[in-house]
């Protein structure tokens, strides 16, 4: 069963634990993709593996805008404690952030390592020991390491939505025409016209669609991308619907299918978001972000 296998993480306090924990687990060999990071206590993480004789391979964006002396920094200090960095060469920004320990245990998240992200940030993390998610990832880093195209099986594609190279947008859409009652979607760069019209298109067909892209999800800033049809089906990962994202970036989202972590995601939606679209909004929560997932 793979929601047996699988777990959320939403609450700010617990992302750090969780990136940490997963490096502190890998034996023989971790793989990151990294878009931002400042965290001391990650990048310490990252250097003691390496100095337990885990094989660390990190795979960098090669330019981020505002931070690009600080992704500099970054590879220096890494390589210095032996970790094998590499600025991605694919000529795209890579935007992607996942992590693969010893082939066994996946992160996929939405935020990046910095302190932002760990404090201020709407973000969402899924932690994955399911076989087709961890070799799909795998799969993902070593094409992109080797500056190749990545392979992936049935059961792989119906696990990850990968941009640009493998049909984001059409993935999206597709998801999207299942509704049969409801979309609710959370994407602050929402403008792709090709999904804006679809979403329309549904909600003159009578389904009901809510999206949150103006409001921050309070006392939290938004950041991460979340996609759930039904009760069915939630997407969360790094891709937004922009035209840019979808078509110009090396980025990734999964799908979650187990009932209870889309019910789960449900649950945050209705508790802490306020839709700015197609739905009167609903009182906004006193409570402070403190979910036990």
């Amino acid at each position: 069963m793979i929601g047996a296998r699988e777990r959320l993480v939403i609450a700010p306090h617990l992302r750090r634990r969780t990136i940490v924990a997963a490096i502190q687990a890998a034996r023989t060999r971790l793989v990151l993709s990294i878009f931002r990071c400042d965290d001391p206590r990650v990048a310490g993480a990252l250097a003691a593996a390496a100095r337990r004789g885990v094989h660390v391979r990190i795979l960098m964006t090669a330019h981020a805008r505002a931070a690009g002396r600080d992704l500099d920094a970054l590879h220096a200090w890494l390589g210095r404690h032996g970790v094998e960095v590499r600025r991605h060469g694919g000529g795209m920004k890579y935007h992607a952030k996942y992590l693969v320990a010893d082939e066994q245990l996946a992160v996929v998240t939405t935020f990046n390592c910095t302190a932002r992200c760990f404090t201020r940030t709407c973000d969402f993390t899924l932690v994955s020991r399911d076989a087709a998610v961890v070799s799909g990832l795998s799969e993902l880093f070593a094409a992109d390491w080797a500056l190749r195209p990545a392979c992936f099986t049935i059961a792989q594609q119906e696990r990850l939505i990968v941009g640009p190279t493998h049909g984001p947008r059409e993935r999206f859409a597709a998801l999207v025409r299942e509704a049969a009652r409801r979309v609710r979607l959370l994407d602050a760069k929402l403008s792709d016209p090709e999904i804006v019209a679809l979403l329309d298109e549904r909600q003159r067909s009578g389904i009901r669609v809510e999206t949150a892209r103006r409001r921050d999800v309070r006392p939290l800033r938004r950041h991460g991308k979340l996609l759930i049809v039904d009760d069915t089906v939630a997407v969360l990962g790094s891709l937004a619907l922009s035209a840019r994202a979808l078509d110009e970036r090396r980025e990734l989202a999964i799908v979650i299918r187990e009932p209870r972590l889309v019910a789960e995601l449900d649950a945050f939606w209705r508790t802490h978001v306020l839709p700015d679209r197609h739905v009167a909004p609903a009182a906004a929560t006193a409570e402070p972000l403190e979910l036990a997932s």
